[in-house]
């Protein structure tokens, strides 16, 4: 509590109770319907944001005091945006209620409220959020009020007030109480749950040493352990930075210790993080999110992702692999910290189980939601073996609110994205750029899918992944989609990007997360895990020209295999172009070369890539041989 306030402590005590209450109650909601019984969808967006309104003003609030920023004057402020935010969502309730039992239109008075609450989610987005999303939701209230005034295809014919509250309020389809907002209320957040208390009954420290055991005899061994790590712990948690802190605090100092740079082990920590949310099979909650907008079968979507993303962490496990040659790093044994416990292996049964019982439970047929109810039930039944949650099981409590209030601060981020889609839907702009990105494009579909990349990572720079991906779907989709990629294809390119926009500098929140628990300067790790994740960018490209990868689509087994070899081939010769070391120093000609014959590798045109692979597997026989003579006994394990 900092002087600036000390009258303020009674208060705040209240809001944090108050917001405690509402994450109770916002939990308790999600379980019951995910998988009891379903809820009036008004009411249940309704209450939603109401709950969601109070845990956002005492999680910025929180934030204000660690910062030292906090007054007594702030209370008035936060008071005045709960009761405005209360009034928008009654008025939003009361009009629907009416839309249902007779024949009402909005009205001039109903905008006001609606109004009011499009300032407050707004300002509360740029609290917990930064200025990126306040900007996009504030970007779509300006365009539909002002927009026809503004030059070629960005003007539109004009909205007045009550169609600015009808298109951005009170529309269940579109606007902040619309379809994503239904999508993460009811598919969505008992997923954020589940990933916080898996975190939370001690599942994440065992994830740990089992992925130290696996990767126990490679040269990166606390680097390499990170990368499993963190596929298997980000595509639960869903969130970038939170894998970060959760496996970062332990691996990055290990990393550091095995000999590589803090700035190497920051980037591969945030690298591997970030590639999380591309793991199958949650994938962050983006698959349930996808699965939704395309009509596509979860279990469809995460069987289409499961080979990307392996090419993903095979390119990471390279790049870690070939910078423990240039550093000299060899194979290490495992001191008796590291070794596995009996009770690591009753504790593994804490993230085995659930995630059975999710595909299981989708196997069966029941929904995505209903998996995930019965997931947390499992998961919470399980608990009781970890001996930490029978001497603490206030965690497991502490974990539940802390699910709840994770997904209280995503939907103020979706109330931003919700105002996107509004403004887009309503004034048809969507369809415009569109336009202007098939024409820029030509009849190329190469040219279209790197605009499209260039317009995904701009819009996606800065934001989580989630609010990231429906952005960029939402601008870049149809355009994409025009150019004959199919709808599941064109969400997987704009997925990927969305991921790896956390990834480019100079707006790298992964990296920036990562560096100071490495003690690393933190542009120096964005451009790291840029290098890093260079593969991130690449593999949109390959699905996109060879979708036989994503399995579900024009899948046949000889092409299959045969992309699969070349892609492969593919990211050995990227890795260790970019690091300039393989078996030893490469020079800048060897360089050049293995930049181009990597990329030849992947044309389509078998009169370029057949080439192109006897020249890769020329040069890795020429930097074998030229080799040797530096070898040694661990290299040659390796």
């Amino acid at each position: 509590m900092t002087d600036a306030a000390p009258n303020a402590s009674v208060p705040l005590r209240l809001f944090a109770l108050a917001a405690a209450a509402c994450c109770f109650t916002l939990g308790m909601i999600t379980l019951y319907s995910s998988g009891v019984g379903l809820i009036d969808p008004k009411l249940h967006r309704a209450g939603g944001f109401g709950l969601a309104l109070v845990v956002a003003v005492a999680v910025s609030q929180k934030r204000r005091m660690g910062r030292g920023a906090f007054t007594p004057l702030n209370l008035v402020g936060d008071l005045a945006l709960i009761v405005a935010g209360f009034w928008s969502i009654w008025s939003f309730h009361f009009v629907q209620t009416e839309m249902e039992t007779a024949l009402y239109d909005v009205t001039t008075r109903d905008a006001w409220p609606a109004l009011a609450g499009l300032a407050v989610f707004l300002e509360l987005c740029r609290r917990l959020w930064g200025w990126g999303l306040f900007g996009v939701g504030t970007i779509g209230v300006i365009y539909l009020l002002f927009g026809q005034d503004l030059p070629g295809i960005m003007a539109h014919s004009g909205f007045s007030l009550k169609e600015v509250a009808e298109a951005l309020w009170y529309n269940t389809n579109k606007g902040v109480f619309g379809s994503i907002t239904n999508i993460v209320l009811s598919t969505v957040f008992i997923f954020i749950i589940f990933g916080v208390l898996l975190e939370g009954t001690g599942a994440g420290d065992t994830l740990l040493k089992f992925a130290f055991l696996a990767t126990r005899r490679t040269r990166g061994g606390p680097a390499h352990a990170a990368i499993l790590a963190s596929s298997m712990f980000g595509t639960m948690s869903g969130s970038t930075v939170a894998n970060i802190v959760g496996t970062g605090t332990f691996t990055i100092p290990m990393i550091k210790k095995r000999g590589f740079t803090p700035t190497f082990a920051a980037g591969i920590e945030a690298t591997a993080s970030s590639g999380g949310q591309i793991m199958p099979p949650i994938m962050g909650a983006a698959a349930l999110v996808m699965a939704d907008l395309t009509g596509v079968g979860y279990l469809n979507i995460i069987v289409a992702a499961l080979f990307p993303a392996l090419f993903y962490y095979f390119s990471l496990f390279s790049a870690v692999t070939v910078e423990a040659r240039r550093q000299g790093i060899d194979v290490q044994e495992m001191t008796v910290d590291d070794q596995i416990t009996r009770t690591d292996l009753i504790n593994s049964v804490l993230f085995i189980g659930p995630i059975l019982v999710v595909i299981g439970s989708l196997l069966a047929g029941l929904s995505t939601s209903a998996a995930g109810f019965y997931a947390v039930v499992v998961l919470l039944a399980l608990s009781v073996i970890n001996p930490e949650v029978r001497g603490d099981p206030a965690r497991i409590w502490r974990s539940f609110l802390k699910g709840a209030e994770s997904g209280a601060t995503l939907l103020i981020a979706i109330a931003a994205i919700g105002i996107l889609v509004g403004a887009l839907d309503s004034t048809g702009l969507g369809l415009k750029l569109a336009n202007v990105i098939a024409t820029i494009r030509g009849e190329s579909l190469f040219s279209a899918l790197l605009v499209a990349m260039a317009g995904a990572l701009i819009l996606g720079m800065g934001m989580p992944t989630l609010p990231a991906y429906l952005i960029i779907i939402l601008v870049m989709g149809p355009a994409i989609q025009e150019l004959g990629v199919s709808m599941l294809t064109a969400h997987m390119f704009v997925f990927y990007y969305g991921v790896a926009s956390s990834l480019t500098p100079p707006v790298a929140i992964a990296a920036y997360a990562a560096a100071p628990i490495a003690q690393a300067n933190p542009l120096m790790t964005a451009f790291m895990s840029f290098r890093l994740g260079m593969a991130k960018f690449i593999i949109p490209f390959i699905f996109a020209f060879y979708p036989t990868i994503l399995i579900i689509e024009e899948f046949s087994l000889l092409p299959f295999l045969w992309i699969m070899a070349r892609t492969c081939f593919c990211i050995w010769l990227f890795s260790s172009a970019l690091s300039g070391f393989d078996r030893r120093k490469l020079t800048v000609p060897e360089i050049v070369v293995r930049f181009a014959t990597a990329f030849a590798c992947l044309a389509i045109d078998p009169m370029i890539h057949l080439p192109a692979i006897g020249v890769g597997l020329a040069l890795i026989a020429f930097d074998v041989h030229a080799g040797r003579p530096k070898a040694t006994t661990s290299e040659g394990a390796q």
